[in-house]
């Protein structure tokens, strides 16, 4: 289902957090003596000497996994050995960043994308064996991205919307010559899901509204080619693809059908017959194999947080794994022959750090040192999960971040952080930004309000044309539980967020008085500008976004009325506004007004502008500057506030 941020993780763990403090040990927000216990704050640029890591494919020797990190400053490619050596820098951008996709499956070179400055149109492209790099979908204001591999590794498929920017086609590519041809024309608005591994069959999905949509297959084998669908159903129900099995004989998909989460089903593709594969008490978020077929991960999204199974298909049992270090397992792959698995642990405390285990032993080596060796752990937070009523009696989850240096006699300033969306989730995990505000005094509550994935399709459309409504009331008794926290400042709240949290951030500030500061990061403040300008390729899903908040053709008199760029001069505390320049989503000018509408009203207003930026921010030092301009507004307008 269309999320309207591309991925609300990434997102904020590149929306870092600010904070510059002289003090080593033992600083507290205020004079008061807090507690015995010693603890250490850092500033914005200890945090950000921390490397974020992305990827795991495993090479063709099984002696190398290749990532993407930004220790350069921005995000390169990497081969990191699996005997633990040293990592070797294999791209060396200094503009865009470089996300990494797959090594070729029996050499060196590899597969990555980038875009420029943000602009989110992304191009794929190989880096071969002599280090040369090569545009494998040139072309002006398209957007590519990379499918998989055939099973024969000769080719591979590629989806690109160079030929109609608002559908995507499917390519297949000879891996020598990267010579291609067209194997789908995508002329009727499909969403491209997945490719079978011995590349006959194409999986398709269909949106018809936010809370319905179905499943086709393509057979490339027949002459004439055509969609068949293989959902039919009454009523609405959601369905999207997870991946083929590895021996072209299954579809696994996940639906909605049988009750409030996410089930996982499997299509048999001779038969047409569908049957359970696996099902939790939580959506089960998403299934694949091994490169061999033999083991099948499958990841439930459990309270805000994921739970990773790896099942043994031969002996039918969960692989049972050593005693790891605590965290999330993510990103699990498998060399070829399966006899050794890399993956990533991850905790509130600790960012990603990458591992290889021998299967079959005790063996684990950790491949990478993500974190900087100054910040110690014992000094951060875990967060907790708790819940409150909201307005009607609903609960409303959400994840609570408690400052070291909060108590009843040292009670702290707090921030309702929103994330993106909508229909977005704020998840467990560490998060440089969160983590930075707290170590600094400063309480942070991410809400998941109404809308939020993860809860259930109820709860997932209780806000559905109800945006800076319902859930901006969830936002505001999300404060009044702050102010039943004994070691809260009741009088010094306020309220921040990204992309669709930068809405709500500002519909807080424009349509209550409940906060006395806001930070707007790249936030929507006019919604009939944003969607009667969505990009072109967003057209598949443009019924589903306007299901959920509004068509501008016949809604637009309501979109006016909820957007904040209308009434700014109803702003009465102080604003940050944070927006990158090419950010294709919240335009510049829709920031520039916002900022405009503010100061005609008297209310001071501060603008954070960054020329390379889209969308989010993929540049280190952008981060750092980031996080040092959102410490440095709340300790002038909501620390030192007067009751």
């Amino acid at each position: 289902m269309y999320k309207f941020v591309v991925t609300t993780v990434i997102a904020f763990a590149v929306l870092s957090a600010c904070s510059t403090v002289d003090k080593p040990n033992a600083v507290t927000a205020s004079s008061t003596p807090i507690s015995s216990v010693a603890f250490e704050t850092y500033s914005a640029e200890e945090f950000y000497k921390t490397t974020s890591v992305y990827g795991s494919s495993i090479n063709h020797s099984s002696d190398a996994v290749l990532v993407s990190n930004d220790a350069s400053g921005i995000f390169n490619a990497y081969r990191v050995p699996v005997d633990g050596g040293p990592a070797k820098q294999l791209t060396f951008s200094t503009k865009e960043s470089i996300f990494v996709a797959s090594w070729f499956p029996n050499d060196e070179r590899f597969l990555f994308s980038a875009d420029k400055g943000g602009d989110e149109l992304d191009h794929l492209y190989v880096q071969q064996l002599d280090g040369s790099q090569l545009d494998l979908t040139p072309g002006e204001g398209l957007k590519a991205l990379m499918l998989s591999w055939h099973e024969n590794d000769r080719s591979f498929f590629v989806a690109t919307n160079e030929r109609d920017p608002k559908f995507f086609d499917v390519y297949q590519y000879n891996a020598d010559d990267y010579s291609r041809e067209l194997v789908f024309k995508n002329d009727s608005g499909f969403n491209v899901e997945s490719v079978s591994p011995n590349g006959r069959f194409i999986a398709l999905s269909k949106t018809h509204s936010n809370s319905n949509s179905d499943l086709y297959l393509v057979d490339l084998q027949l002459t004439m080619a055509k969609p068949t669908l293989i959902t039919q159903h009454s009523g609405d129900v959601s369905y999207y693809v997870h991946t083929f099995s590895k021996n072209n004989k299954q579809l696994l998909y996940a639906t909605d059908e049988f009750g409030e989460f996410n089930q996982a089903w499997a299509y048999d593709l001779d038969t047409s017959k569908s049957t359970l594969n696996y099902k939790a008490d939580w959506d089960v978020s998403f299934s694949y194999f091994s490169k061999d077929g033999r083991y099948q991960i499958i990841g439930v999204n459990a309270d805000a947080q994921t739970q990773l199974i790896i099942k043994d298909l031969k002996t039918q049992s969960e692989l049972k794994l050593p005693v790891l270090p605590s965290g999330d397992l993510s990103g699990v792959n498998f060399s070829n022959d399966s006899k050794s698995m890399v993956f990533y642990l991850n905790s509130d405390t600790s960012p990603s750090n990458l591992y290889v285990h021998t299967l079959g032993s005790d063996s684990i080596t950790r491949l990478t040192n993500s974190g900087n060796p100054i910040i110690k752990e014992q000094n951060l937070v875990t967060g907790e999960v708790v819940r409150f009523k909201s307005f009607d009696g609903i609960d409303i989850p959400a994840i609570l971040y408690k400052p070291k240096q909060a108590s009843m006699i040292n009670k702290v300033p707090a921030l309702v952080f929103i994330h993106g969306g909508p229909g977005g989730q704020s998840r467990k995990g560490y998060s440089a930004m969160i983590q930075h505000l707290v170590n600094n005094g400063y309480a942070i509550i991410m809400i998941n309000n109404r809308g939020s994935s993860g809860y259930g399709k109820t709860f997932f459309h209780l806000d559905d044309k109800r945006h800076g409504e319902d859930d901006l009331q969830d936002v505001v008794y999300n404060k009044k539980y702050l102010q039943t926290l004994d070691w809260v400042d009741a009088e010094k709240i306020g309220v921040m967020g990204g992309s669709y949290g930068g809405y709500l951030t500002m519909a807080a500030m424009t349509f209550t008085d409940e906060f006395k500061v806001g930070i707007n990061i790249f936030g929507v403040t006019n919604w009939v500008r944003t969607l009667e300008s969505i990009p072109p390729y967003w057209e598949s899903f443009r019924k589903s976004l306007y299901d959920e908040l509004g068509d501008p053709a016949t809604d637009k008199e309501r979109l006016h009325r909820i957007s904040p760029v209308f009434f700014g001069e109803k702003v009465n505390n102080p604003v940050l506004v944070v927006q990158g320049v090419n950010d294709p989503r919240v335009l510049k000018i829709e920031s520039d007004e916002m900022v405009e509408a503010i100061r005609s009203g008297g209310t001071y207003v501060d603008y954070l502008l960054f020329d390379d930026e889209g969308h989010g921010f993929s540049k280190k030092n952008n981060r750092i500057s980031a996080s040092n301009k959102y410490l440095e507004f709340l300790d002038a307008y909501l620390l030192k506030t007067s009751k």
